[in-house]
């Protein structure tokens, strides 16, 4: 048997995919060797962990080196709560103001990959056992608004497709390019001046409202489902919480502003019309109770997404069970700090008829690893663009798992049986 007994650990500062600062941890085993980065959000919920502490990488830096990799030294890799658990005591804030999320979910992904390495076992496998058996449907991000296009969009933050009819994730990402290729063509029709920039997670970014947006949307997304035969969804991410004034949500390119109740009317109305499946965080982040109503007014078949509601917390969680907020959470292991607690997250959603959906952050690495991190926790759905370097990492990841699998490969079925077809 391998030894797993973590040896010895390392950090340094490197550049995520928007030139930001970011941090990567090495892990050495006695037989093994680990290596990973913390992406970062541009708009991060007000309940994630801190990411670093005062905000200040080299004081993150410091902190692990003095306090955090000789307190981690001689535990063994391959028992990967106890890693987490030990995390979570050298910090000892609870939101890990003291070392920084941003180091302890480096830290923790990276021990994660340095025992699957000494184990000699696919990573996925290594994060869910037996329950890795699925692979996730791709949602990815076609046009951008909000402030991941600096407020020169629509004021919607994304506007995404999921192939959820895919036999395969070959054919599922395929069909994600297509409908992103078939935009373009559209939006130039529309602005003959588009020169086709992208913004920060590889979406359209272009001066359209909104409506322009999902009507140019539905109209790629049904030729193509055509010509491919099999259902594509459209889905919005409306970060609201940037939108939030404190008193209403203020559409600033549309000109008007929204009270809740409009707001709430505003989402059925764009479910209705343009048969949306999936909706993310269409009110701000204290607000369970529009997304119960949201939920209980559009039913089963649409998912009603919570990611600053939840912020990957089980007990933030735990208060939209009870409240029935939301059918659907997304699944950020960064905004909780480790995998253990990610994962705990994770199965209590599917425990609990919650979709989890496993997300990447605007401001990416090049590590793959959140494609593992999508089969080991059993997720129905990846959210992770549909093109740009830091994206693909994931996406042709999952090609090679599904490669790696074989025969046994399929398709998580849970969101495809749920949306009825």
């Amino acid at each position: 048997m391998p030894d797993t007994t973590i040896d010895d650990l390392g950090i340094r500062k490197i550049f995520n995919s928007r030139g930001e600062e970011t941090v990567e941890v090495e892990v050495f085993l006695v037989d093994g060797y680990g290596r990973a980065a913390a992406p970062s959000g541009a708009s991060r919920g007000k309940h994630e962990v801190v990411y670093y502490p005062n905000d200040n990488v080299d004081q993150a830096i410091d902190t692990f080196e003095r306090n955090v990799a000789p307190d981690l030294m001689g535990l063994d890799a391959s028992i990967q709560g106890d890693v987490d658990s030990r995390l979570e005591e050298i910090d000892g804030t609870g939101n890990f103001s003291r070392i920084g999320g941003a180091v302890a979910i480096a830290t923790s992904m990276a021990v994660a990959k340095a025992a699957s390495n000494a184990l000699e076992i696919p990573l996925y496998q290594h994060i869910g056992g037996s329950m890795a058996r699925d692979l996730p449907y791709p949602l990815g991000n076609v046009i951008g608004g909000g402030k991941h296009s600096r407020g020169l969009g629509p004021d919607i933050q994304e506007f995404l497709v999921i192939p959820y009819g895919a036999d395969d994730i070959y054919t599922a990402l395929k069909a994600n390019i297509e409908v992103h290729r078939a935009v373009f063509k559209e939006l130039v029709k529309v602005d003959p001046s588009f020169t086709g920039g992208r913004n920060d997670e590889g979406a359209w970014s272009a001066r359209v409202s909104a409506t322009t947006a999902l009507d140019i949307l539905s109209k790629a997304v049904k030729s193509v489902s055509e010509s491919m035969g099999i259902a594509i969804g459209i889905g919005v991410d409306m970060a609201s919480s940037t939108l939030w004034n404190g008193e209403k949500y203020v559409y600033v390119n549309e000109g008007v502003s929204r009270s809740p109740r409009e707001q709430l009317e505003f989402v059925k109305g764009l479910v209705e019309k343009y048969g949306l499946v999936y909706v993310e965080d269409p009110f701000h982040e204290e607000d369970f109770q529009s997304f119960a109503e949201l939920t209980d007014a559009v039913g089963y078949k649409c998912l009603v997404v919570g990611d600053d509601l939840f912020t990957t917390n089980p007990e933030r969680l735990r208060l939209g069970i009870r409240n029935r907020a939301g059918n659907a959470i997304i699944i950020k292991p960064d905004q909780i700090g480790t995998l253990s607690k990610a994962y705990e997250t994770a199965r209590l959603a599917l425990a609990n008829g919650y979709v989890p959906v496993v997300s990447h952050r605007s401001g990416d690495t090049e590590y793959e690893i959140l494609a593992h991190i999508a089969v080991g926790f059993g997720a129905p759905v990846i959210k992770s663009g549909v093109l740009g370097g830091e994206r693909m990492a994931k996406l042709n990841e999952l090609i090679r798992i599904w490669d790696y699998m074989g025969k046994s490969a399929r398709m998580n079925r849970l969101l495809r049986d749920r949306l009825g077809k």
